[in-house]
């Protein structure tokens, strides 16, 4: 299940479901066998589907990828919705629950908190919204596939849909999924800019670092953007500060034009798509108040921790004095719920990201530009992407699709891949789109501009299966819903964030309301439809006008041999305040003022460099562009890689290939280990057992293989150096659960000493998921590490005494005693053998299934997860198997697709998928990629008619 607690009834019916299969399996049981097989999809002969005006040919390869063929526009998505509906019905329907805040009505009342903060936030209604807005043709797109689907619902129920719905019916639940509506579809699109959101992560911990850290400590830990050392995306042109207009100057061409294609290269902040979409952790349960009831929660419970930092500084300081990104005190009730609510591709935080780049022709063994793109999501089973092709038999006006690529369980049309005319990747953006807002709220009024406001009120009712109905009460102000009624973290945010002088009293904390842009309806449907049928680059780019949210990176190459890159999305001009920490409600200067124009936004195409690198870098120099993007970049050490890479194999005339394309993809190089090893080699280690370990690294090359002993050791390291250096300093919000320290109390009082003068120490235990605890080891960490290497007395390097051992002093004491803790962890996890040392054995994969496959040990494990897998890479390498270093070393970020693509021969192209193509566990093909993935192969990706015919293993007609 999406929760982390896994209910009674739930595991009720992993049991009756493990007892079916072992029975069919191992007993020889006939019903058990043919439950499982009984939701197969037909992949073979003819039926009928009502609702088709034509006949519609389904094609699938040895894998079982389909590519469906038609002679209308409608027909086509119509057979899309049934093939995706035979496929992965199940995952469709739970994600469906999730987007409109009713997993309670599938999996009980363990569901009820993630079910009432997801109904506070009211994805569902902004979608019912964004429908209607739609245009005509657009809507019927979505009807025709929901048309499909509901016919495939129509003559298969119970085991016939999938074995997980036969568990359900022996349950003795009688639940019977209810027709798929086109706003199904469209709600999707909220949780993908739900966790590609942006900073809204760092704001809520840089608010809890107030609890125990000064504002010079936190500006330590988030240091500027390395703009001199690391490209961001757009490197040409410029825009005038004065005017905000782009200089046509810089590099020729119509570069401010919304709509022209020509050779300027405007500036901006973009904001990529990354992350991708695997499933993760979102935001945690929380106590959120009133999650169940029918009473409005108070206005911010949670034990605040002071407000340092009240006054002065800047207005960028007064974000972190007036408005912490978080507020502190609801902040660590938020954090508590955001780590519990469901974030279907991953926690949200620097560990989000992907991989994109194109290469024009000019560099490339085909004479064509290449381009690459690789998503890093968190995994799950099924894979979160589904591969296919749509091709109407004849392009006309009335069916202009001929497109193949990845795309959602769901949804209709393709989100990432290629049609006969241009190719598009994505990476996230990361642009800042939400901000957190302190709010004074007294007898169901909030403070806004010195004046008492009513707050607005609706009434949600949750159906519980097995259970009573819940009610909740939500609130909303003008910025937005009151998201700390359901969050333990956000709550802390509000009893901590520091804030000004003029600040209303803040009595028991302030409530915390979210501004994000994917509450306010959008089109982003519609530029999906766009991207599929997009002929050029002034086609592309007016497609990714409409692209809101989430912001992403776009890339760009066609078939005429032209690249490009256009940075999309809504993106907020804020009035005060720079989005770092929670702002104040009650003062109307911190209102949004509007959005930065489209055409303002930055792109580029065809630059001089020849060629485009995403990896959720800065999209420009802050310094040269005259809106804010965000702060909080990735810092690059992706892309910069990338960059690298790209120079090595083009310099002296080299050429790029297809199959440098997919070295790239796999590379596992550690920057950080780069700049590092040299300081842990220069380090004096008397103890033979540690010394044995520190020689592993001489001599090292930095890759991070899976079967690398330096490479194991090396991540244990810097594991231990993080967690000594600033892990055992960061306030219990942020720390591990489980992780607990002898600290000084972090309340008004300060310090306390006893009578033998020796400083008072509390207890206290971190409270975060593994997945998304600090530090983490990204390459934040690299940024701040980096800098600390030339400051070998900085108090960050200093640890206190203990019983065991005296604290460390400066930075080459914390060096040695990080060698040290690795040299036992590794003895304890690996054995005392360094010689059998390997990273991929601590670094593993474990697909899990996101439903009933998510916890539960053995049956659960044995059923409907697979793994593990052994694997090389590692966080903010370029293949990005990202892990927590906080946490452990278990994989939980992936290139959860890649995907190479040729525009000199489009059947040349290659992809492939974490999993397969199956939602359904025993299929053949649920997981028949993965192996391939691992080791970094790729599956060829056939597009022509020819082509796809060759490859065809299956073929279905669906007939009127």
């Amino acid at each position: 299940m999406p929760a982390k607690k896994t209910s009674r009834r739930a595991r009720l019916i992993v049991i009756v479901v493990v007892l079916l299969l072992v029975a069919g399996v191992g007993g020889g049981t006939y019903w058990g066998i043919s439950t499982v097989r009984d939701s197969f999809p037909q992949t073979t002969g003819s039926l009928k589907l009502k609702g088709l005006a034509a006949p519609v040919s389904v094609k699938r390869d040895g894998s079982g990828i389909p590519q469906i063929y038609a002679d209308n526009a409608k027909d086509l998505f119509l057979a899309q919705g049934y093939v995706q509906a035979q496929d992965r019905f199940w995952e469709m329907d739970v994600r469906r629950h999730m987007t409109s805040g009713r997993l309670s009505e599938m999996f009980g009342d363990g569901q009820v908190e993630t079910d009432a903060f997801l109904r506070t936030l009211g994805w569902r209604r902004v979608a019912e919204k964004e429908y209607k807005q739609l245009p005509e043709e657009t809507r019927d797109y979505l009807k025709a596939y929901s048309a499909g689907v509901n016919a495939y619902l129509k003559d298969h129920k119970g085991s016939a849909l999938s074995v997980e719905y036969a568990a359900l019916d022996l349950a003795g639940e009688d639940y019977q999924p209810a027709d798929w509506s086109p706003v199904d579809s469209v709600a999707w699109l909220k949780a993908m800019a739900w966790d590609l959101r942006g900073n809204m992560s760092d704001e809520v911990d840089r608010a809890l670092m107030t609890g125990r850290l000064d504002k010079d400590q936190i500006e330590d830990l988030y240091p500027e953007y390395p703009v001199d050392r690391n490209k961001p995306i757009v490197g040409q042109g410029s825009v005038d500060p004065a005017t905000k207009k782009f200089d046509p100057k810089a590099e020729g061409g119509e570069a401010g034009s919304d709509t022209g294609t020509g050779n300027g290269t405007g500036t901006g902040n973009g904001t990529g798509t990354g992350n991708g979409t695997g499933t993760g952790n979102g935001t945690g349960t929380g106590s959120g108040t009133g999650a169940g009831d029918t009473g409005q929660p108070a206005a911010g419970t949670g034990g605040g921790t002071g407000t340092p930092g009240a006054s002065g500084g800047s207005d960028s300081t007064q974000g972190a004095g007036e408005a912490a990104e978080g507020a502190t005190t609801q902040m660590g009730a938020v954090a508590d719920k955001l780590d519990e609510i469901p974030g279907l591709l991953g926690p949200n935080g620097s560990g989000i990201g992907s991989n994109s780049w194109v290469v024009s022709g000019k560099y490339t063994t085909t004479g064509k530009p290449l381009l690459a793109n690789d998503p890093h999501l968190a995994p799950q089973l099924p894979s979160v992407w589904y591969q296919m092709g749509l091709h109407c038999r004849s392009l006309d006006k009335s069916c202009p699709y001929d497109v193949s690529g990845f795309t959602f369980s769901g949804m209709p049309g393709v989100v990432i891949g290629h049609n006969q005319h241009i190719s598009w990747g994505m990476t996230n953006l990361g642009a800042d789109v939400t901000d957190l807002y302190l709010e004074k709220v007294r007898d169901g009024k909030y403070l806004y501009d010195g004046k008492e406001v009513p707050y607005r009120t609706r009434e949600e009712t949750i159906k519980v299966a097995g259970g009573k109905d819940r009610t909740i009460t939500v609130r909303e102000t003008n910025n937005g819903p009151i998201v700390s009624d359901r969050n333990k973290e956000l709550r802390k945010v509000g009893d901590t964030a520091p804030v000004g002088n003029a600040a209303p009293d803040r009595g028991d904390g302030y409530a915390i309301s979210l501004r994000w842009t994917a509450l306010e309806p959008s089109k982003t449907m519609d530029a999906v439809f766009k991207l599929n049928r997009a002929a050029d680059f002034s086609d592309f780019r007016a497609a990714a006008r409409e692209f809101a949210v989430p912001s992403q990176n776009l890339i760009y190459a066609d078939t005429k041999g032209n690249i490009g890159y256009q940075a999309p999305g809504s993106i907020p001009v804020r009035g005060k305040g720079d989005g770092r920490y929670p702002a104040p409600g009650w003062d109307p200067r911190y209102r949004w003022k509007g959005y930065i124009p489209q055409r303002a936004l930055p792109w580029e195409y065809n630059p001089e460099r020849g060629y485009i690198v995403t990896a959720n870098q800065a999209v420009v120099d802050r310094e040269k562009y005259p809106y804010l993007l965000t702060d909080d970049w990735g810092y690059g050490a992706r892309s910069q890689r990338i960059d690298d890479l790209v120079q090595s194999k083009i310099k002296d005339g080299g050429k790029i290939s297809m199959d440098d394309m997919e070295t790239m993809q796999m590379d596992n190089s550690s920057e950080i280990a780069k700049l590092l090893v040299p300081y842990l080699l220069k380090i004096e280690v008397r103890d033979k057992y540690v010394r044995n370990a520190q020689k592993l690294l001489e001599g090292w090359d930095y890759t991070q293989d899976s079967d690398s002993a330096p490479a194991a050791y090396f991540n244990a390291v810097w594991r231990n150096l993080l967690k000594l250096a600033f892990g055992d300093k960061l306030p219990k919000a942020l720390r591990v659960k489980g992780d607990c320290l002898y600290v000084a109390p972090s309340d008004d009082s300060g310090p306390v000493d006893d009578l033998n003068g020796n400083q008072r120490l509390v207890r206290e235990c971190g409270q975060r998921s593994a997945d998304s605890a600090q530090p983490d080891g990204g390459d934040r960490w690299f940024e701040v590490v980096r800098k600390l290497l030339k400051q070998p007395d900085s108090e960050w390097w200093k640890t206190r005494d203990t019983s065991v051992r005296k604290g460390d002093r400066n930075r080459d004491d914390l060096l040695a005693h990080a060698m040290k803790d690795a040299r036992w962890e590794l003895t304890s996890k690996l054995g005392k053998d360094i010689d059998t040392w390997s990273w991929g054995r601590l670094h593993r994969l474990m697909l899990k299934n996101q439903t009933i496959g998510t916890s539960g040990p053995g049956f659960m494990q044995w059923l409907l997860n697979r793994g593990p897998w052994d694997l090389g890479g590692g966080e903010a390498a370029v293949n990005a198997t990202g892990w927590n270093a906080a946490g452990g070393y278990d994989v939980i970020w992936v290139p959860s697709m890649r995907m190479v693509v040729d525009m000199g021969d489009l059947d040349n192209s290659r992809w492939i998928n974490l999993t397969g193509a199956s939602g359904h566990a025993y299929n053949a093909h649920y997981t028949d990629q993965t192996d391939k993935w691992a080791k970094g192969e790729f599956l060829k990706w056939p597009y022509s008619e020819k082509a796809v015919d060759k490859a065809t293993e299956d073929q279905m007609a669906l007939t009127p």
